[in-house]
């Protein structure tokens, strides 16, 4: 079931309406069954995997904490991890490997008939996986007692608002919120309305009309346009992903702030950033910490003397996450070397020596977008295609009648208002502080332009995929 979807219209206000008027843990049961059937709208038969998983990790936790064997201990979280990486890999993972191993084997004169797994990959699992494997491993740190309520943790795996595509939320935050008493607030209502009609317009009205319009066409594999029309084609995907993802985001959590939960911020004005750092602190800021956490710190941080490795190992397995493909691998490679070169610049040139900030913002965003060109590409072929066309001919402009240009212009023109009004103002939701007569203009506006230029039809939000 999609957010940006009919059947999510009619689902929501009905989960909404009967789970107000029921006790706590009536509600619970409510938001439990509601979230099956949410994820069951894909294929009903994944439900098992995250019943595995939510079985698996909820009684490994209680071994964890309930043994003062240090083996014991060990064995229970290698249980969990062993497997929800399993299935993770199997699923996700398995035609990748396959496809690799049997070029290698051919490459090495090893001839075998060859059989193709076509694996559906289960909507969401690399986000459920991540959440439910952080509880385990901060029960095994001894950084949170494990839960005794089955259903609460059940919820807490399969919550559906953030369940397909995130924030992965860490149990610290969302699970005590399972446990009490929640109150729906008039506060609390209208700032969950708003992110949910803010979401679905970027989705709706830029994500979707960018993808339709300009990044489509301009990056087909077969189109073979010139340098700057490919750049060109590359800023409106940087903002189609943006507006996508962050859009889903916004969408989940307006809709658990109506339920009475607060879900972890996972954006904040990311192509304002002038250093990878700083990228990462503003864009998917869920999975970050998490590979920080979980991932980079384990490894050795900056502790062992091994920062650029450290750094470009979590960067690999970041990209890996996101697709079983070269040009995912080769995305987080990008993404860990400029991680490191920062660092370097930093040990040489010292954090004082910095450009003027709207040099820096832009210049980084170029790097950012060469990235979302490994990012976007369909394979590895049709990535070195586009950065052929831009090195061997880049002036190259093809774009009749200036159409490309003028939608991408239109398109972005509310989220570049918005995001510059709210950079000179962060921490502060700008529309609050107009009246109430400014407000209502701004939403007939932006309603106006959802309803009649919104590009309609459910399209799939892209990190689903992941």
């Amino acid at each position: 079931m999609l957010f940006n979807s009919i059947s999510f219209l009619v689902f929501f206000p009905t989960i909404f309406l009967v789970y107000w008027v029921l006790p706590k843990r009536p509600q619970n049961y409510l938001l439990l069954a509601g979230s099956y059937f949410f994820y069951a709208q894909w294929d009903w038969r994944f439900l098992s995997l995250i019943l595995i998983s939510t079985v698996v990790d909820y009684f490994a936790a209680l071994a964890i904490e309930n043994s003062e064997l240090e083996v014991k201990r060990k064995r229970a979280l290698l249980l969990s991890i062993g497997t929800n990486l399993s299935i993770l890999a199997a699923f996700k993972y398995g035609g990748f490997f396959t496809e690799n191993l049997y070029a290698l084997l051919t490459s090495a004169g090893i001839n075998f008939s060859k059989r193709t797994l076509n694996i559906v990959v289960p909507v969401g699992i690399s986000f459920y996986t991540f959440q439910t494997l952080s509880y385990t491993i901060d029960v095994y740190r001894r950084q949170l007692r494990a839960t005794k309520n089955f259903s609460d943790f059940a919820l807490f795996v399969a919550f559906f608002p953030q369940l397909v595509a995130g924030p992965i939320e860490r149990a610290a935050k969302l699970l005590p919120q399972m446990s009490i008493e929640r109150k729906l607030t008039f506060v609390r209502f209208e700032s969950g309305v708003h992110l949910i009609f803010w979401g679905l317009f970027k989705k709706v009205f830029v994500a979707d009309n960018l993808a339709s319009h300009v990044v489509d066409p301009i990056l087909d594999p077969v189109f073979g346009p010139g340098g700057l029309t490919i750049i060109l084609g590359l800023y409106a995907f940087a903002f189609q992903i943006y507006c996508d993802f962050s859009g889903y985001s916004d969408i989940a959590i307006g809709c658990a702030r109506c339920l009475g939960f607060d879900l972890s911020k996972n954006f904040d004005l990311p192509y304002f950033a002038t250093s990878p750092r700083e990228f990462w602190k503003g864009w998917h800021i869920s999975l970050s910490t998490w590979l920080r956490d979980y991932l980079y710190i384990p490894l050795g941080g900056n502790r062992n003397g091994k920062t650029a490795r450290n750094l470009l190992i979590t960067m690999l397995l970041g990209g890996l996450w996101h697709g079983a493909a070269w040009h995912f691998v080769a995305w987080g490679f990008f993404h860990g070397i400029l991680l490191g070169a920062w660092r370097l610049r930093d040990r040489i040139l010292g954090p004082q020596r910095r450009l003027p900030f709207i040099v820096a913002v832009i210049g980084f965003f170029q790097l950012t977008c060469l990235g979302w060109l490994l990012f976007r590409a369909e394979d590895m072929s049709h990535a070195i295609f586009m950065l052929k066309s831009i090195t061997q001919n880049p002036f190259h402009y093809y774009d009749p009648d200036l159409r490309y240009f003028k939608q991408f212009i239109f398109f972005c023109s509310p989220l570049f208002i918005s995001h510059l009004i709210q950079f000179n103002n962060r921490n502060v939701r700008v529309i609050d502080r107009l009246p109430w007569y400014g407000r209502s203009v701004i939403y007939i506006v932006c309603f106006y332009l959802f309803i009649l230029l919104g590009e309609f039809g459910a399209k799939e939000f892209i990190y689903f995929q992941f």
